[in-house]
Parts: structure tokens; sequence; C-alpha cells
């Protein structure tokens, strides 16, 4: 028994781009969630520029809990990207399911009151788009596939 299963790559019949997105996701996902765990302010000021007001301790207890989260999430993307691809769709799904979860509460339901945007709130609109179009091409029939 060994921690991983055999690698099911070859069952997969979707383009290999939408595998290859979902690895530049996993990689865009890991990164932050390193600073977020390790860096001092967990990029709570050096990257989203929030005033920590006199709740530091709490912000950045927020920000490494929500690195741990994607650590483990882009871990899980990477995992599928390289070793178990049929499961492409289903994780393009879930991560158009956070990004539009995470959308909406950055421009709908808990806008920033200064009107700052970090950069998450923009990149998970354009994940969402990018998302359905490979998440097209993951689905794609075999004898329709052209790349």
């Amino acid at each position: 028994m060994s921690l991983l299963p055999p690698s099911n790559n070859d069952q997969y019949k979707g383009s290999a781009f939408s595998a290859a997105f979902l690895a530049l996701l996993a990689a865009l996902t890991i990164a932050p969630a390193l600073v977020h765990s390790f860096a001092p302010d967990g990029g709570a000021v050096g990257i989203a520029h929030l005033d920590l007001g006199n709740r530091r301790d709490l912000v950045v207890a927020v920000f490494r809990w929500e690195g741990a989260t994607q650590l483990a999430f882009g871990l899980a993307m990477l995992a599928v990207a390289l070793r178990y691809r049929p499961l492409v769709p289903l994780m393009l799904v879930l991560v158009m399911l956070e990004r539009g979860l995470m959308a909406l509460q950055g421009w709908v339901l808990s806008p920033p009151a200064n009107g700052h945007h970090p950069p998450e709130h923009y990149g998970s609109v354009v994940v969402i788009l990018l998302g359905a179009i490979f998440l097209v091409l993951a689905l794609r029939a075999p004898g329709r596939r052209r790349y």
C-alpha cells in the first residue's frame, strides 16, 4: 500500500491544456498559501494593504488559517493535474465554485469599506472565466478533440 494510488492519466480524454491550466492554478494557489502561512504579517499588509489596527494578531491568524486551506487545496489540484487527470473537470468545477464565492464576497456581500480590492478579488473573476473555458475543453468528446 502506498500513499498515492497509481496514476490513471491514460483514462483522461480531455484537453491536455486543461490539465496544464489546473497545474498553473495549483502553483498560483500554493505560492500565496506559503506567504499567508509564513510571512510575518501573513500578507495582510504586504500584499492586501490592510490596516491591521489593534487586532493584528487576529488578522494574521485568519490569514495563516487561509494559507493552510490554500496549501491543502493547491496540493490536491497539483496531484490531479499530474497524476489523476480524469478528475480535472471536477477539480475545475471546485475551483470555479471557490472563486465564485470569493468574488461574491469580495465584490457584493462584503466589499472593502475603503474601496481598495486586493489582487485576489480581480484574480477570482478571471479564474472563473478561464475555468469555464478549460472545463469545456476538459469535457470535450475524444473524437472532437483537436489539441
